[in-house]
């Protein structure tokens, strides 16, 4: 894991979302260096079912080593992002870092959204990271070292992200168009960057609404931290990048990812937007290079495969129009009558996945939630 340098001593951080999650990993993670957290965020008082609020996580701040302000602040609303903003500047003499994580989701197709939820989606991600930047730029130019991070995806035109989600993809991907306009409206003053993590981020959020069993499956909140730290220890000419949290952990020395999961050694469920899905946990079941695929097969994921392939046909290809692609074994369910086997499959795939032997059974036996199917179920904001 990567370990603090003190080079964020005094520094003043304004994070949307700090009051859980995420957000507050990355507060604590400053704090640690002596720093100054403005904690943007609504709740205010405590979630029945989710722990924290803008005060608990100051306590928690300043227990770390740092200095708090806590700010009642719904990121659609210009004025109450203004107040706080005007704060963090009385109580701290400017703002130095900004990181927007405030975030809503909700992966539901274009008639199962009702425009209050697409108005939500645009109005935290979108608009409510345009304006929180707007308002800290100018306290962020007096700065010796400026950063803006925000918690958004690289932008992947790839049609299949946003098939099954275009709001929420839109969303997102607005606040990595900030990262793409303002990293060269500010180049030389600012530094702009986007942070993505490869895989599902155990939070409370997500042990609540992702059911039992699912933060096995999940690194935690510190690998991003971690990975946000690197970045905003950065000088300012490192700006315009779309970071994975891995990737950068790596170039920084970090050689054992374990520590990160919240049960080493468990396969990990990826996270949306990237189309190469590296799990860990993979087997030598799926590293056969030999496709067969008139073949009948041995071994548990063979047979599974034998009794799909014995049900496809012309009518159940009309109906799904899908394909998915786990490593080495194929399945098109796309194409004419639909094929299957191993090896590389006869047209590209949509989708690639490694995941291990016993995951790839557990999930076609319905024991085991797709990862599509556990995030669809997140439908409330990350705040």
């Amino acid at each position: 894991m990567l370990q603090n340098t003190g080079k964020l001593a005094g520094r003043t951080l304004f994070i949307t979302g700090a009051s859980r999650g995420i957000g507050k990993a990355i507060a604590l993670k400053a704090a640690r260096d002596g720093a100054n957290v403005v904690i943007a965020a609504k709740t205010a008082e405590a979630h029945p079912k989710l722990p924290g609020t803008i005060y608990t996580a100051a306590e928690e701040i300043e227990a770390a080593g740092g200095k708090a302000l806590a700010c009642i602040v719904d990121v659609r609303e210009e004025k109450q992002i203004s107040d706080a903003v005007e704060s963090a500047v009385q109580k701290f003499g400017g703002i130095d870092i900004l990181v927007n994580n405030a975030s809503a989701i909700r992966l539901t197709g274009t008639l199962e959204t009702p425009m209050k939820k697409v108005d939500l989606l645009l109005g935290i991600n979108l608009r409510g990271t345009y304006l929180t930047s707007k308002l800290c730029i100018p306290h962020l130019l007096k700065s010796k070292n400026p950063h803006i991070l925000n918690l958004s995806p690289p932008l992947n035109l790839n049609p299949i992200w946003f098939k099954n989600h275009t709001a929420h993809t839109m969303g997102k991907y607005g606040m990595s168009m900030c990262v793409l306009g303002m990293s060269e409206e500010f180049r030389g003053s600012i530094a702009v960057n986007a942070l993505w993590p490869r895989t599902a981020i155990q939070t409370a959020a997500l042990d609540m609404l992702g059911g039992a069993g699912i933060s096995n499956q999940c690194r935690k909140v510190d690998i991003v931290a971690d990975a946000a730290y690197a970045i905003l220890t950065k000088p300012v000419n490192f700006t315009g990048q779309f970071v994975i949290d891995d990737e950068l952990l790596a170039k920084e020395g970090v050689t054992d990812f374990e520590p990160y999961a919240v049960v080493p050694g468990n396969p990990l469920l990826p996270d949306l937007f990237l189309d190469r899905l590296f799990v860990s946990g993979t087997t030598p079941a799926f590293e056969s290079k030999n496709s067969s695929a008139d073949a009948a097969f041995s071994g548990p994921i063979g047979e599974t495969f034998n009794t799909m392939k014995g049900s496809l046909n012309a009518e159940l290809v009309k109906t799904t129009q899908g394909r998915e692609h786990p490593g080495v074994w194929y399945l098109d369910l796309k194409n004419g009558s639909g094929s299957m086997g191993s090896g590389e499959p006869p047209s590209k795939a949509d989708v690639l996945m490694n995941l291990d032997s016993d995951t790839f059974i557990k999930m076609f036996k319905g024991s085991l939630k797709p990862t599509m199917k556990l995030m669809a179920k997140m439908n409330k904001s990350k705040l």
